[in-house]
């Protein structure tokens, strides 16, 4: 009572209790209010002390220097105040700092061993710091003095790079090169131009700036933003690779999405929004800009992408989002509308449309009302109506072509756009034109337009013929293809509705054919092949499409191939077509009654293709996995995050869990690095695409190798895909695969049993031992059994009130065999590991002996082994119990069979009776027989 009043006396002693007995959360709550009611300082100073050793339990390490030093602050000779900050001192590095305190620890208890070990201790490695330091000063300058030398040959140039890039990786090494005028240095290797010097250069910075906001804000404002920005604009990959990776990682340490703990210097840094907001406005810049190259324009899209919109939606702020859109949409519909093919255009690589939709479609998912996606709407519509001039076609073909990156963006957008009036028309009227850069970008404004049925209705009136006018008479290569996919999208606007079908029968199989004969064309360039993929994404939604390509292996590995090369736009397609092939997309549940019921009212009714059966599936897997399908997967999950949308990701897990259907073919995915490629699916995208990719990954977990399936540390991410499974709102079938994947991976060894149960996996797998399915009560059940060699597992097991044991003691007498040799497993190790075990076991429930004799007498060998090795613990456990199972019928069984022959089919269960009798006689419960 008094504690809860604010008697500062009450509250030190609560705190002291909560202290001793290892709650140091509310030690520190008792401390912190006895801190506020205390008027005395002595008091208080001691209190301060008190705090001081909490946050070092807690590894609050400045927190415990701080309070530590008030508590110095008034008594100057606190020997615990003093040496607590010296450990805190000591953990943060300062080790000058905590040297001086334990000195002074020394000086006031010269006798104490504790001091003068520490005291040794921190001198030696103060030594080795100095040491240290002045050899690293002297490395950083030699490796800048090898690099900017012309005399030094190539070999030892790029060593001294790759020693600079991993210095710069250390918070030490970052500090050195940057006092010792590392960074004039820098821009020194990056005014020589040369290539291999530009970015050892950039990537140094990059290990300088991650995760320090004050190191960070200097380097930018020292080298200056737009020359980052000059440098990304290089025509370079790899130098606009590592330059926007620098920023990534400057804007991580600016916004403190990378907030590591550097000590005061970050105090210097206030507030960094302004330097956000330049570095924003310098990437939109070079989003429009002639003097930035493709793939700078593709890395600054990039950025923006990553940066602007809200990770999470429960975030209610998208400012940056807003300033986006009023600053630079126009730049990036600027991006959209560029034709490759006319004079005095932006430099792009084959990905930058794409990318800037995917920005677009990004922007307008991240805003939060009507008036804001009005306002995108009209500045959308303003730019494309700005661009529509009767006297200039090549303008009319930018706005069109904006529509399209729209129409692959925030498609309800482009669509009311399209909507427009004098807009469809424009389409028809360019596709009837005889400059083919204008029938070009029609067409694909046409393909990108029809993706809504009512769209396509309209075009199938108004197009059709066009399209077959301009497919049968022109010579151009890449609008003869583009004609096609038009075709190939209008003829499959049914989807696998077979009584749909758009065309008369067999001509979607003929520009089917078309395109496989387009796509095995080598001597055609990547883009226009590409094509060829898009026009097979629409039309094997149509099921003689899609059996007739699984049957062209050349087909098939045509587009595994491309699917692997630089050109990323191709990713969507290729997923859209594996996913037809499997038939791993969402299928509407019919229901008899319903259809019964649309036929009688004179309702259309989906009709499913007779090639859509399970065994045509079945048959379409093994030819796609035989055709090299899994390496194809594995490259596409790699590619850049903004090209990898969340629904090309979901895509692809579908495609996946399709392939790994069949246990047989597991062996197939694994050996093709297809477990690996999973688990980044499995942990980024959409909520149905990582449910997906984890109950593939369980799959394959349930059956396989985890350490060939997910070599080295990828077998520890494994587990929480997993454990997400584990839960009430996935199906059955999810939740015992998931399980069995937990069991295989918890038999191989603690340091994943500890992660399982990090991820909060145990209640929920308890959960499942209860559940009234068979085989998931069994797989739960196997799983705790190879859980149970965790301490924490068997703590749990001897806590009071709880049913934990006696569930697995009544699963023992269960008739499902497989269940009871999981559940007499469990007992029998959790009994050999804690003795208390085995007496709370004759506790929980009064069937405790018949249920042991009966696992004892089993026809099971390793059921009655299983058994004797609990009969052996008990004995071993506690002399009243032994006594107690020596007197009971136990021991006419465990005669019985220490009597019997040895055989090696039950060896294991006559060798553990042996050692019960000797176990018995070692105790004198029984007498040896003697003639």
């Amino acid at each position: 009572m008094m504690g809860e009043m604010g008697d500062p006396v009450q509250l030190k002693e609560e705190g002291n209790k909560h202290f001793q007995t290892g709650e140091i959360d509310q030690a520190i709550e008792c401390y912190t209010k006895a801190i506020k009611a205390c008027k005395d300082k002595k008091a208080q100073a001691v209190i301060y002390r008190n705090r001081s050793a909490c946050f070092l339990k807690k590894e609050n390490y400045s927190g415990a220097a701080s309070d530590a030093s008030r508590a110095i602050d008034v008594d100057a000779s606190d020997i615990k105040a003093l040496y607590r900050r010296c450990q805190a001192l000591e953990k943060l590095g300062k080790l000058d700092m905590a040297f001086k305190d334990v000195q002074r620890c020394a000086t006031l208890e010269p006798k104490n061993k504790t001091f003068l070990e520490t005291l040794r201790r921190l001198g030696a490695e103060i030594q080795q710091k100095l040491k240290t330091t002045f050899s690293t000063d002297s490395r950083v300058q030699n490796m800048f003095d090898i690099l900017l030398s012309e005399e030094e040959d190539k070999e030892k140039k790029e060593k001294a790079a790759n020693n600079l890039i991993v210095l710069a990786r250390e918070d030490a090494g970052s500090e050195r090169i940057f006092q010792n005028n590392g960074l004039a240095l820098l821009m020194q290797l990056i005014e020589t131009g040369k290539v291999e010097m530009i970015l050892a250069a950039i990537r140094t910075l990059s290990g300088m700036c991650t995760g320090h906001r004050a190191r960070a804000t200097a380097i930018i404002h020292m080298i200056g933003i737009n020359k980052l920005c000059s440098i990304m604009g290089m025509d370079n990959e790899e130098i606009a690779l590592a330059t926007c990776n620098l920023f990534q990682c400057v804007y991580e340490s600016l916004s403190g999405a990378d907030s590591r703990i550097y000590g005061k210097e970050e105090a210097l840094v206030l507030d960094s929004s302004k330097d956000l907001k330049t570095i924003l406005l310098a990437l939109l810049e070079m989003v429009g800009s002639k003097n930035v190259s493709g793939y700078g324009r593709d890395q600054a899209l990039n950025l923006l992408t990553k940066n602007v919109p809200r990770k999470n939606k429960k975030d209610s702020d998208h400012s940056k989002s807003l300033f986006t859109i009023d600053h630079g949409l126009r730049k990036i519909l600027k991006v959209c509308g560029q034709v490759p093919d006319l004079p005095n255009q932006l430099a792009m690589t084959e990905n930058t449309q794409l990318i800037a939709s995917v920005l677009l479609n990004k922007l307008y998912d991240d805003l939060r009302c009507d008036p804001e996606r009005d306002n995108y709407r009209d500045i959308c519509d303003e730019y494309i109506k700005s661009k529509f001039d009767p006297n200039d076609m090549d303008k009319n073909i930018h706005a069109i072509n904006a529509l399209s990156g729209l129409l692959q963006g925030p498609f309800d957008v482009g669509n009311i756009l399209v909507g427009r009036q004098g807009v469809m028309e424009m389409m028809v009227a360019l596709c009837a034109s005889e400059r083919e850069v204008d029938q070009l970008v029609a067409i694909e404004a046409i393909i990108h337009g029809s993706t809504k049925m009512s769209r396509a209705s309209f075009i199938i009136s108004n197009g059709v013929s066009l399209l077959k006018d301009i497919y049968k008479k022109t010579k151009n290569e890449k609008i003869k293809i583009r004609a096609l996919v038009g075709l190939c999208k209008l003829g499959s606007a049914g989807g696998d509705d077979y009584s749909m079908r758009q065309f008369a029968e067999g001509s979607t199989e003929k520009l089917a054919k078309q395109c496989r004969k387009w796509l095995c064309n080598p001597t055609l360039d990547v883009r226009t092949r590409k094509w060829a993929i898009e026009g097979l994404a629409y039309l094997t939604s149509d099921a003689d499409v899609k059996d007739d390509f699984v049957e062209d292996e050349p087909a098939m590995r045509a587009m595994f191939e491309l699917a692997k090369s630089r050109d990323k736009t191709i990713l969507y397609a290729v997923a859209c077509t594996l996913v037809n092939c499997t038939n791993s997309y969402e299928k509407k549940e019919i229901i008899p009654e319903m259809v019964q019921l649309a036929k009688f009212s004179k309702q259309h009714v989906p009709e499913p293709h007779p090639k859509d059966k399970k065994d045509f599936i079945q048959r379409r897997v093994k030819r796609l996995l035989k055709a090299g399908v899994i390496s194809a997967l594995a490259v596409m999950v790699k590619a850049d995050s903004s090209i990898l949308t969340d629904q090309t990701k979901e895509m692809l897990a579908r495609v996946f869990l399709a392939l790994a259907e069949d246990p047989v073919d597991r062996g197939t995915i694994v050996a093709q690095g297809g477990g690996k490629a999973l688990i980044p699916l499995a942990i980024e995208g959409t909520d149905l695409g990582k449910i997906k990719a984890s109950h593939a990954l369980a799959k394959i977990a349930a059956i396989s190798k985890p350490e060939i399936a997910f070599p080295g540390e990828r077998v520890y991410e494994v587990i929480r895909p997993l454990v997400s499974l584990l839960n009430t709102e996935r199906d059955g079938l999810q939740n015992f695969e998931a399980l069995r994947g937990l069991t295989n991976l918890a038999a191989m060894n603690d340091k994943l049993r500890v992660k399982i149960l990090k991820e909060k996996a145990l209640p929920e797998i308890e959960n499942y031992m209860f559940e009234e399915h068979e085989q998931i009560r069994q797989a739960a059940t196997e799983c705790m059994c190879n859980l149970v060699c965790s301490k924490e597992v068997q703590d749990r097991y001897l806590e009071d009130g709880n049913d934990k044991l006696k569930l697995l003691v009544l699963l023992c007498s269960e008739d499902d065999e497989d269940l009871q040799i999981a559940a007499a497993g469990a007992l029998a190790m959790l009994t050999a590991a804690q003795k208390k075990l085995s007496v709370k076991m004759t506790k929980v429930t009064e069937q405790w002996l018949e249920i042991l004799q009966r696992l004892c007498l089993h026809d099971n060998p390793q059921i009655q082994h299983r058994g004797l090795v609990m009969v052996f613990n008990m004995l071993d456990a506690d002399e009243e119990l032994a006594k107690k199972l020596i007197e009971s019928e136990l021991l006419e069984i465990l005669s019985y069979v220490a009597k019997k022959e040895d055989n090696p089919k039950i060896q294991a269960g006559i060798d553990a009776a042996r050692a019960c009798i000797s176990k018995a006689m070692d105790l004198g419960l029984i007498k040896p027989f003697t003639q």
